[in-house]
């Protein structure tokens, strides 16, 4: 990440926004860019055409806070995408060489939490997206085809964005892979924002990017979203059919969440999660 990120998300969200919709009326007016032109949002915003333009191009780096705010309200932002929009600004005004982090050890209490849940599908990701930790029903409800013991292993830990994207078996487990993937894509924006000095976090997206047309294609999107629930549709290899909803719990301390799957009671998807319950041993393999 670096300051050009900046402008690179201005420039798509201008580019989203309807004239229309901000009071500017474009009849009979010739226009070169889709959504807003720089004059426009910068007259939204309160600030000169010029200092909105040095912000865009990543020249000017020290935007306060009165501005940044007057660019969410031209830009209609929501609580997510000013978020990062901060985090932006931020990293733009104070960078960093970018460096390697400690690797990721989950919590005791975390692994406690997530061994009290038998029989709901759990997962604990790091920040990355990583698998810290996953217990038998996780495990055999989202990646079978990999080592139960491979999260122990920090050579070997899943990722969960490269399984989306690059993994053909997770990619025929998804039911709806083209949502979930974008999801995913701009949940992975939204960190990358939080953390513009994590090198592994940078070098997981230059791969994502080199090696998948379709994150690419989302990733120029510019688009962030927050991911704490949702619905996912899966095509299990050994049950059929199965709708979840997922919850995620951030840990205290920690960029780690656990990721609890549920199945509406009643329903054939709760059957067969039952029935790979059952089918799954109480210490996998």
């Amino acid at each position: 990440m670096n300051a050009s990120d900046l402008g690179e998300f201005l420039c798509a969200r201008r580019a989203g926004i309807v004239p229309e919709s901000v009071g500017i009326v474009t009849r009979n007016t010739s226009r070169r860019v889709p959504g807003l032109r720089r004059d426009e949002v910068a007259r939204l915003a309160g600030v000169s055409v010029a200092y909105y333009t040095r912000l865009e191009q990543g020249h000017s780096q020290n935007a306060s806070d009165s501005v940044l705010d007057g660019l969410a309200r031209a830009l209609r932002l929501d609580d997510t995408e000013r978020a990062h929009l901060y985090d932006l600004a931020r990293a733009a005004a104070y960078r960093r060489s970018p460096g390697e982090p400690e690797p990721e050890t989950p919590h005791p209490r975390t692994l406690a939490l997530l061994d009290s849940l038998p029989h709901l599908p759990a997962v604990l990701l790091g920040r990355r997206n990583d698998v810290l930790a996953w217990n038998r029903l996780g495990h055999a409800l989202l990646a079978g085809h990999l080592d139960f013991t491979a999260p122990a292993d920090t050579a070997r830990r899943p990722s969960m964005s490269r399984m989306i994207f690059l993994d053909p078996r997770t990619r025929d487990l998804e039911a709806e892979w083209e949502t979930y993937a974008r999801t995913h894509a701009d949940y992975l924006r939204l960190v990358c924002g939080r953390h513009p000095d994590d090198r592994a976090l940078a070098a997981l997206v230059d791969q994502l990017l080199t090696c998948s047309p379709e994150f690419a294609s989302l990733w120029s999107d510019g688009h962030v979203r927050d991911c704490t629930f949702g619905t996912r549709r899966l095509r299990h290899p050994a049950v059929g059919g199965i709708t979840v909803t997922y919850q995620v719990w951030l840990q205290p301390d920690s960029d780690c969440r656990l990721e609890v799957f549920t199945a509406e009671p009643g329903t054939a998807s709760a059957d067969a999660l039952s029935l790979l319950d059952t089918l799954t041993p109480p210490a996998a393999q």
